[in-house]
């Protein structure tokens, strides 16, 4: 409750000195001084603020975040002036006099009505975006996004194109032997690709624990959670490529599942939908060859760097998963070795792989760590003979 004192005006004047007391007050006025833009300026430089995105729903829950942001400082700004002008000009050694009353029925209703306009006032907008936020009807695309530990698998519905994005950040940056990339830890090898203009709906789902897909700059977040679909929508306007990652912790490499939307113009990912029907294609074909060692090793590598590295280090000498060098897995029966890559261990690190690698990328694989870091076993396996394998199952 204020209280309002019975003196003189004059003598409730305070001295300079008195103001000392309150630098903080002084730098407060002087940051509420500046323009609002370079605030705004200085806030995103130093990455403080909301990220305001691309996409019109971006926008509005920028503005709406701006817009409640200020709502609170200027609400602050008179609780508190109010308080500090109270302290100074009402304080006892100024000679101040309370004033005795035990009630105010108009300052009740004042503090009820106001804060209640207030919260309707913000109500009002916020139900409003977050109910566009929700309405995924009537999508352009559908793209199924399923999170793995620790990548993303990507599904065209309807157009027969799926594939797997994997951070590509080199090791070496990793572990401080070279210089960080600009796109440090924010970087795959496979983007998801989507058109300019068009209402696009991932639905988003995870195999294993639980995940999160997050865009900033396409305002989207959604967690990827096993045996459920949660779905979300974005229209972009702007081509460029647009970058986040995983938002919930699922692990190890939690930090190693950047995500990568390449916003292009119509024709443009037309070409790019066209092409990887065409790769596909071209993969069922060679799925029926017979591959060379050397093919098969080298594939493997590249196989290997990107789904094993993390647990069983990049010369398979181990880390988090066991060491591969003369091991028994890698050195004992074929069959044993490709049970395993395909069904995992239950309870363990080591995941199921028969849904997450083609039979070339898994016989490859196989073919590569049998015959790497010395275990030279001399055999090979073809993708045919996993095919074979996955029906015997």
């Amino acid at each position: 409750m204020l209280f309002f004192s019975k003196r003189p005006i004059v003598k409730s004047l305070p001295s300079v000195k008195s103001f000392a007391v309150f630098p903080l007050l002084a730098l407060s006025f002087q940051a509420f001084a500046k323009s609002s833009e370079v605030v705004e300026a200085e806030a995103q430089r130093w990455g403080t603020n909301m990220t305001q995105g691309v996409t019109a729903t971006s926008h509005e829950i920028y503005d709406l975040h701006m817009l409640i942001f200020m709502i609170c400082v200027w609400i602050g700004v008179v609780v508190f002036g109010i308080m500090f002008y109270s302290m100074i000009m009402h304080r006892k050694s100024a000679g101040a006099v309370p004033s005795k009353f035990h009630e105010s029925t108009i300052v009740e209703l004042a503090w009820t009505i106001i804060p209640a306009v207030i919260l309707v006032a913000m109500a009002v907008p916020a139900t409003s975006t977050l109910i566009k936020i929700y309405d995924t009807s009537d999508a352009d695309i559908d793209i199924k996004v399923v999170g793995y530990q620790w990548k993303w698998q990507y599904e065209y519905l309807g157009e027969e194109v799926s594939f797997f994005s994997n951070m590509s950040t080199p090791q070496d940056e990793i572990y401080g032997r070279a210089p960080k990339g600009e796109h440090y830890l924010l970087e795959v090898d496979e983007p998801v690709v989507i058109p300019i203009n068009k209402k696009v709906r991932f639905l988003i789902t995870a195999n294993d624990v639980i995940h999160a897909w997050w865009v900033p700059a396409l305002a989207v977040k959604r967690d990827a959670i096993p045996g459920y679909i949660n779905d979300v929508w974005t229209i972009v306007d702007e081509p460029g490529i647009y970058r986040g990652q995983c938002a919930e912790l699922c692990g190890k490499a939690h930090g190693f599942m950047p995500i990568v939307v390449h916003a292009m113009d119509e024709v443009d990912y037309q070409q790019w939908l066209d092409a990887k029907k065409v790769e596909a294609e071209e993969l069922k074909l060679a799925m029926s060859q017979t591959l060379s060692m050397d093919e098969l090793y080298a594939r493997g590598e590249k196989v290997y760097q990107t789904n094993c590295v993390a647990c069983h280090g990049p010369v398979g000498a181990g880390g988090v998963g066991p060491s591969l060098i003369g091991s028994s897995i890698t050195t004992g029966p074929m069959d044993g070795h490709l049970s395993l890559m395909i069904n995992g261990v239950q309870g363990s690190a080591m995941q199921a792989f028969g849904e997450q690698l083609n039979n070339i990328d898994m016989a490859a694989v196989i073919t590569y760590k049998r015959n790497a870091w010395g275990n030279n076993m001399g055999d090979m396996l073809q993708p045919v003979d996993v095919l074979n394998h996955k029906r015997s199952l």
